[in-house]
C-alpha cells in the first residue's frame, strides 16, 4: 500500500516516481515563464498554484500522474486566463528526485565501472530532459561494493566511492547551463 501525502498523486518523471513533493516547483516554473514573457507583474501565481493543488488533491483520478500531463493542465489554465505567452514559455520543472545507485551497479556487475558510469550519465540526461534540476544519489557505498564484488567495505570500495562522487561533481559542473542548473547530491 502506498501512503500519499496530502492525497497527491505520485508524479511520474521519466522512469522514476516521486511521492511527497511540494508545490514550490510549480511556483518557480510560473515565475520563470512570466519572466521569459516579460511579465514580472504576473499576479496569478498563487491562484494557479492553488488551482493545481486543488486539482491534484480532489479532482485528479490518477494515482500516477506523468509530469508532462500536469504541465499540460497548467498550460491549459494559463490559456483560459488569457496568458498565452506565459503558457508558451512554461517549461517543466520537476521536484527533486532521489536515485539509488544499486540498480545501476547490479546492471553493470562486478568490474564494469565504465558501463556503470555510462548508465549513470544516461539516467541524469534523461531526468534533465524531464525538467529535473535536483537529483540526490544514495547507496553509493553499496553500489561500490557491488561493482567491486566485495561483501564489506574495502580500500578499493572507498576509492570507487570517491570516483563516483567526483564523477557526479564533474558532471554537475559540465552540465550547468544558464537556463537550467542541475544539482547532483551524493548521499554517503
Amino acid at each position: 500500500m502506498i501512503c500519499l501525502l496530502g492525497n497527491l498523486p505520485v508524479l511520474q518523471i521519466g522512469n522514476h516516481q516521486v511521492v511527497g513533493y511540494d508545490t514550490a516547483g510549480i511556483d518557480e516554473a510560473l515565475v520563470r515563464a512570466a519572466a521569459m514573457s516579460d511579465r514580472q507583474d504576473f499576479p496569478f501565481i498563487d491562484d494557479i498554484r492553488a488551482g493545481i493543488l486543488h486539482y491534484l488533491e480532489h479532482r485528479c483520478s490518477l494515482r500516477l500522474l506523468p509530469i508532462e500531463d500536469l504541465y499540460a493542465r497548467m498550460r491549459s489554465m494559463l490559456i483560459r486566463l488569457g496568458c498565452d505567452a506565459i503558457a508558451q514559455n512554461l517549461k517543466i520543472l520537476s521536484p527533486p528526485v532521489t536515485i539509488s545507485l544499486v540498480r545501476a551497479a547490479h546492471k553493470a556487475r562486478n568490474g564494469c565501472e565504465l558501463f556503470f558510469f555510462s548508465q549513470l550519465s544516461e539516467e541524469i540526461e534523461q531526468l534533465q530532459g524531464n525538467g529535473v534540476e535536483s537529483i540526490r544519489f544514495c547507496d553509493i557505498a553499496e553500489s561500490a561494493k557491488i561493482l567491486r564484488g566485495c561483501k564489506s567495505k574495502t580500500k578499493a570500495c572507498s576509492q570507487l566511492m570517491s570516483e563516483i562522487v567526483d564523477f557526479l561533481e564533474q558532471y554537475r559542473v559540465g552540465s550547468t547551463t544558464l537556463e537550467r542548473q542541475i544539482t547532483l547530491i551524493p548521499i554517503l
